[in-house]
This record gives structure tokens, C-alpha cells and sequence, in this order.
């Protein structure tokens, strides 16, 4: 029996228990039977959680991008392997075969090596979503070298800092990015990002707005000619299992921000895995998440996942909103796209908008639609459902995080009966826990608690960049012995897991412990709110109290804010209880979310609270004009 792909509940019952019961045969079988080694593991895994140290593959010789690329040429070299859809729908769509992909990777390595970089040297990609980008990734990934993404809407500021962590030889980057009706000077924030990096000794430049740009003589090359001089072959190097093979920076909630390293084998196995059965991937599939390469979504299923699996994926340089609401629809009917996989904060930006843009474009070739980045509300997920996936297609409502590599708790489309709000089931080899407060796992159904995961994964980060005292305490301190999400869970009578967000986002409101995502779902069902946040404040006979930031729909903005108000907490009294009723209410224009769309509470808890001098790290901010904003119109 294969272990790789799951066909009914009943296999995932027994492949589950056969991970938990056995993983070493579990995996060992998995990984043996689907990818390519130069040698093989002596050791599946190995690991001391005490010091939060692990190995998976032990000794195992491998290049990810063979088993991505070379294997794939005799069966799917004329496949497409990339779609790459421009910021502009006038400009033409481009697809990219395995066998195009295999020379343009090849030449990016030789240029890579040609240039110094070596194996273990780091490289900061500050590209926008262009193919190049990918062929930077897997380049690096081919010679060894250690790529660092940074989203190329990041400040010279912040990405100077990561440049700096993780002591970056090269940058590449290009002459500018376009997105929605905008033109961005990507060269000028890396020109100001190096005034402050002394470890960069050359900057390869792609020509994509080919607007005028300072160009250093001594440092920054155009990459064109290098490619054009380039050899179309290559030789991948061979690297161990335990490799790292990239540094993903995610933010802290106080200092610097973390980068995360990702190995190569486990992560290979892993994204690969969770691929083909998440998305109920088959052969002549067109696959699209909408998310950008420089986040984890981007990393594990835009490139890796997809590739490893011989996919077609989706590469989109646009915003859903450009040059109008539809844009999203127009790409599924264009590309036929099969699985869809976007943000809840992008369906509910298309939810606020008139359903003919929906309406006017054919989705009948979709199979599966998913969701990623936070929990998604009821009322966006019944959205989703009706107007997009047509009410046939499963939802996968995916739960993740940077640090995990994979997806780790979803439905499996069309095997797991999916439920609103809910993540669902874990994947095999994934074994989720509840932990109280006086560290005590909990027992039973109808339970919420911390979120932790008991045993190890292959796809997990093994460090910090730099700093491995900080992913121990992080991760493996406030549960020994465990891998603490930071995020709270409940689960229901059956055993789906719902996440209700972070465990610094559950309050305690007069000795009740009240998550806020089911606030906010109460919230969100008004009909004149577009979206809300709720975060806890200290109250002098409470201990705490709630605090709700509203964002209101056009036609809400010029109600009455009182009788708003009044409304909104009888929704909250009806569907939760009076206990749950907001003290205070702001209504506001936007909420500071990160680029990945997720809600930084921690900003708004300190607005909450009255401390608005000290916000911490805010540089993975999509709009930090808001918090200002939010401050300056505290009630």
C-alpha cells in the first residue's frame, strides 16, 4: 500500500494511526517510494527535544531540485510547469515547459557560481512575482546556496536587517515591480537597504519596468547578459538531508525579526506530501495560489510543493482588486484553473464587492478552493462556498505556519466532510494536543486550549538563523517536551480542530476565558460591518474587558454610531452571551495587517491600553499609515 496518497476517510484513519503507531515506516516508505537520492537515509529521524535539536533523513544525500526539475523531464518535459500572469491582463500570459525551466535554472546556477556564490553562501531575492524570481530560488537551491526571500514591498529599513542577520554575499533584484496601477523602484530601496550592509559584495539587477536606475560599477551587474552567456546545463550539488536550504524571516512580537531555516530532505518530503493530498492534485491540473513567493505559502505551494509533485502552478504578479474586482475570476477561467488557493482577507476584500464580478466569469473548472493565513470567518467561508466554489467544491480551510513548513491540520477534499470554521482533521504524522494552563494535556472532546504538537515533523524549522537559544525558548519552553503553536484551539465532539487564534488573543473577561474569533464572527454578521478585531484591555472589576475595532461597509459609514454600537453588542449577547459584550468600540478605516493578512492584535492591544509610544517591530506591516491613523482616533 502507498502511503502518498490518501483515496478515502477510512485509508486516512489507518494512514494516520500507521504515522502516529510507526513513523519512522511511515516516512521511510513515503520518502523512499517518491523522490530521488544520491544516497539513502541511515537514521529516518533523530532528535533531543530537551535542546530542541532535530534530524530528519539522517545522512541522506539529496538536491531538491532535481526531484522539482530533472526527474521530471523524460515524462513532463513538455508540460507546463509555470504560468506566469502578469500584473497587466494585457500582456500576455507566459508558460514555461520542465525542459524551460530546466535550462533557465541551470543557467541562473552557473551565473550564480560564476559570480562567487558558493554552497552555504546566502542570498537575498527582493524580486516582485516574476518568473525570475522562482529561477533565483531554485538556482540557489541547485548550487547549494542558501536563499533568503524578502517580499519585495518590504522597507530598505527591514530588509536591511535581514540582509544583515543572516550576513547575505549577493542580492538580487530588479529594476522595479509593478503592482495594480503602481510602479515600484525596487533597485532605489535596495540602494538605500546596502548603505547599511557591508556583507554584499554584488547585486544582480532584472529589467522589469525598464525605468532609469542607479547602477554601482563596482556592485550591481543587469542579469540578462550573464544569462545569455550562460551554459544551459548543470550539475546539481550534492547536499546532505540536514542542509539548509532557505532562511524565511517572520516577525517577532518583540525584537528583531526571526529567520526561520528550513533542511532540505524533511521539507522536500513534507510540502511535497501535503501537496498531492491537500489539493487532490492529478496530472493535467492548473494549480493557483495567489499567495507571494516571499512567505512560506509562496515557498511550500507555489514552487516546492507544486514542482516536486510535476505541477502546473500559477505565478501572479497582480492584486485581486486590478484593474477591478473581477480580476481573480478572470485568471480561473482564463488559466481553467482547477485548485484555488487564496487568503480569507482576499475573500472578504471580493465578498464587500457587487457579485456580478463574480458572476460574469466561469469557474466550473474548479475542484477545490482553499484557505490560508488566519482563520476564516463563517460568513466568508459561506461566501466562498456559494459564489465561488459553486457549493461543489470542498473548502480546504488550512492551518499552518511559517515554522511548520506544510500545512498541518485540513480537510481532505472530498474525503474529510468539512465544517465551517473549522480546520478539521491533523494530516498523518501530525499529532496536535490541547494543553491547559498548569501545562496538563486536556483529554476529550468539546475542549479548548494551547495548541501544541507532541512529536516531530519532517518539515519543521530546526533554528533561528544565528540564534538557536531563541527558537528552544520560543517553541520548546512553555510546554517541555512539545512544540508550542502560540495559537489556541478547540475541538469540537467529533475531533476538528478550530483555531481561535492566538493564545495572547483569548481574554479573560470576569474568570471566563472568551476567544475573540467567535466575537468577531458575531461582528462580521452585521450587515453594515465589513470586518472587526478584538482585543482585551485591563478593567479595574473585570480584570480585563473587550475592545472591538470595526471597519463598517460603505453603506454603514453614515449610520448612527451609538445605535451601531448597541446593535453590535446585542449580536454579541445573542449568539455568545452578555459576557461578551464589548466595552468599548472604535470604528476605524483599516486594521494593521501584515503582508501575509494577518491582524497584528499586538498593536492594538497596546492602543487598547493606552500605551501608543512603543509598537515594537511593525516592518511586515502591509499598511503602517493605519496605526497612526487608529491612534490618532482613539475614542
Amino acid at each position: 500500500m502507498s502511503y502518498y496518497k490518501i483515496p478515502s476517510l477510512e485509508q486516512y484513519f489507518k494512514h494516520y494511526k500507521k504515522s502516529v503507531r510507526e513513523p519512522r515506516k511511515f516516512w521511510d516508505k513515503i520518502a523512499f517510494e517518491n523522490f530521488s537520492w544520491y544516497q539513502k537515509w541511515d537514521k529516518v529521524f533523530d532528535f533531543d527535544i530537551e535542546e530542541a535539536k532535530f534530524k530528519w533523513f539522517v545522512n541522506a544525500k539529496v538536491n531538491i531540485t532535481k526531484n522539482c526539475i530533472d526527474r521530471h523531464l523524460s515524462k513532463r518535459g513538455e508540460k507546463t510547469a509555470i504560468i506566469f500572469e502578469p500584473n497587466d491582463p494585457s500582456e500576455e500570459a507566459l508558460h514555461i515547459t520542465y525542459n524551460e525551466l530546466y535550462v533557465r535554472v541551470a543557467k541562473m546556477a552557473n551565473v550564480l557560481q560564476e559570480q562567487g556564490v558558493k554552497k552555504g553562501d546566502r542570498v537575498c531575492i527582493y524580486l516582485p512575482m516574476i518568473p525570475e524570481l522562482s529561477i533565483a530560488v531554485l538556482a540557489c537551491a541547485r548550487i547549494g546556496a542558501i536563499h533568503s526571500v524578502v517580499f519585495a514591498g518590504f522597507s530598505s529599513s527591514a530588509l536591511a536587517s535581514r540582509i544583515n542577520d543572516s550576513d547575505c554575499k549577493m542580492v538580487i533584484t530588479s529594476d522595479g515591480g509593478f503592482r495594480g496601477n503602481k510602479v515600484i523602484n525596487l533597485k532605489e530601496i535596495v540602494d538605500e537597504a546596502l548603505l547599511n550592509c557591508s556583507c554584499v559584495e554584488k547585486v544582480l539587477v532584472v529589467k522589469r519596468t525598464n525605468d532609469s536606475i542607479n547602477m554601482n560599477e563596482e556592485r550591481d551587474i543587469f542579469l540578462q547578459p550573464l544569462l545569455d552567456n550562460a551554459l544551459n546545463s548543470h550539475i546539481a550539488e550534492i547536499m546532505d538531508a540536514e542542509d539548509p536550504l532557505f532562511i524565511l524571516y517572520t516577525s517577532g512580537s518583540t525584537g528583531k525579526p526571526k529567520g526561520m531555516v528550513h533542511t532540505i530532505a524533511g521539507y522536500m518530503v513534507y510540502t511535497a506530501y501535503t501537496f498531492k493530498n491537500v489539493f487532490n492534485y492529478e496530472e493535467n491540473d492548473v494549480y493557483w495560489c495567489t499567495a507571494d513567493i516571499g512567505w512560506i505559502t509562496g515557498h511550500s505551494y507555489i514552487l516546492y510543493g507544486p514542482l516536486l509533485n510535476g505541477a502546473t502552478t500559477v505565478m501572479f504578479e497582480g492584486i485581486p482588486s486590478y484593474p477591478d474586482f473581477s480580476r481573480f475570476w478572470q485568471v480561473i477561467e482564463k488559466h481553467k484553473v482547477n485548485q484555488f488557493y487564496t487568503a480569507p482577507t482576499a475573500i472578504r476584500a471580493l465578498a464587500k464587492e457587487k457579485l456580478d464580478f463574480v458572476q460574469k466569469y466561469q469557474l466550473n473548472s474548479l475542484k477545490v478552493i482553499g484557505s490560508v493565513g488566519e482563520p476564516i470567518n463563517e460568513e466568508a467561508w459561506h461566501w466562498y462556498n456559494d459564489h465561488v466554489g459553486g457549493k461543489r467544491c470542498p473548502i480546504v480551510d488550512t492551518w499552518w505556519q511559517t515554522e511548520t513548513g506544510g500545512i498541518m491540520i485540513s480537510p481532505i477534499p472530498f474525503i474529510t466532510p468539512t465544517k465551517p470554521t473549522y480546520a478539521s482533521l491533523p494530516l498523518p504524522g501530525i499529532q496536535p494536543v490541547l494543553m491547559d494552563e498548569l501545562r496538563n494535556e486536556i483529554e476529550g472532546n468539546q475542549k479548548t486550549g494551547s495548541l501544541c504538537i507532541k512529536f516531530p515533523w519532517p518539515s519543521m524549522a530546526r533554528t533561528i538563523w544565528g540564534d538557536h537559544q531563541r527558537y528552544k525558548e520560543t517553541y520548546f519552553t512553555a510546554f517541555p517536551g512539545k512544540y508550542f503553536t502560540g495559537d489556541g484551539a478547540l475541538r469540537d465532539e467529533v475531533g476538528y480542530y478550530r483555531i481561535t487564534g492566538r493564545v495572547d488573543d483569548v481574554v479573560i473577561v470576569s474568570g471566563h476565558n472568551l476567544g475573540t474569533a467567535p466575537i468577531e464572527d458575531a461582528i462580521n454578521e452585521h450587515p453594515a460591518v465589513a470586518e472587526s478585531a478584538i482585543v482585551g484591555f485591563p478593567h479595574e472589576i473585570k480584570g480585563n474587558a473587550l475592545y472591538g475595532y470595526v471597519i463598517l461597509k460603505e453603506h454603514g459609514i453614515s449610520r448612527d454610531k451609538d445605535n451601531l454600537t448597541k446593535e453590535i453588542n446585542q449580536m454579541i449577547s445573542d449568539q455568545i452571551g452578555p459576557i461578551a459584550k464589548l466595552d468599548k468600540i472604535q470604528f476605524v478605516e483599516g486594521l494593521p495587517k501584515t503582508r501575509s493578512g494577518k491582524i497584528m492584535r499586538r498593536i492594538l492591544r497596546k492602543i487598547a491600553e493606552g500605551d501608543i509610544n512603543n509598537f515594537g517591530d511593525i516592518s511586515t506591516l502591509l499598511n503602517p499609515e493605519i496605526v497612526e491613523e487608529i491612534k490618532n482616533g482613539k475614542l
